[in-house]
């Protein structure tokens, strides 16, 4: 949901007072998007996900992945993915002193939340955002229909690879010998 028609910033964010994790906000192009804690499904299908890809990376030794972390691509673009990925390298050049990402995660998962603004903001202007800042691979998850798309950048953008159902497992170029069945992200 959009706050006002502001142009914000990350100060205006470090200025508001801490809402015990209740609201969840984001800035995409100076923008305030505000958003509410997730449905407990949404969180269930975001730990799934970041407990295999961290399980992945822990046998691995290529990257850590993490739950909700602050990504500032710039002060006008700060947002709070459901999980990433990011390789060794990219978190040696790419973590602030507070903790948060200043280049893009090779790896993004972001889980939909009901209604409609809320999947435009995923499905399309977090697209935009995500491709515009060099993210390798974007996954959208849909905990409701059980699904995850999968958007790869081919020609410098993220682009729609395949559509995963149950049944599918999940695997992925960026991530050798990475692989976990679709439904049990869902069970």
């Amino acid at each position: 949901m959009v706050a006002n028609s502001l142009y914000w910033t990350t100060a205006d964010l470090d200025a508001m007072p801490d809402n015990g994790g209740w609201l969840r906000h984001e800035i995409i192009e100076g923008e305030l998007f505000v958003s509410r804690a997730p449905h407990i499904r949404h969180q269930g299908a975001a730990s799934k996900i970041h407990v295999r890809l961290e399980t992945w990376s822990e046998e691995t030794d290529l990257g850590r992945s993490f739950e909700t972390p602050g990504v500032i691509f710039t002060p006008t673009d700060a947002v709070i993915p459901d999980v990433v990925w990011a390789s060794n390298a990219r978190l040696e050049q790419g973590i602030d002193t507070a903790g948060h990402f200043t280049v893009a995660p090779e790896l993004v998962v972001e889980i939909l939340s009901s209604g409609e603004q809320n999947e435009q903001r995923d499905k399309s202007i977090k697209l935009k955002l995500y491709s515009r800042y060099g993210v390798q691979e974007y996954w959208i998850v849909n905990w409701q229909l059980k699904t995850l798309e999968i958007y790869r950048r081919t020609d410098a953008q993220l682009q729609l690879v395949a559509t995963l159902l149950a049944g599918d497992t999940l695997i992925s170029p960026l991530l050798p010998g990475f692989s976990t069945e679709i439904e049990r992200i869902f069970s």
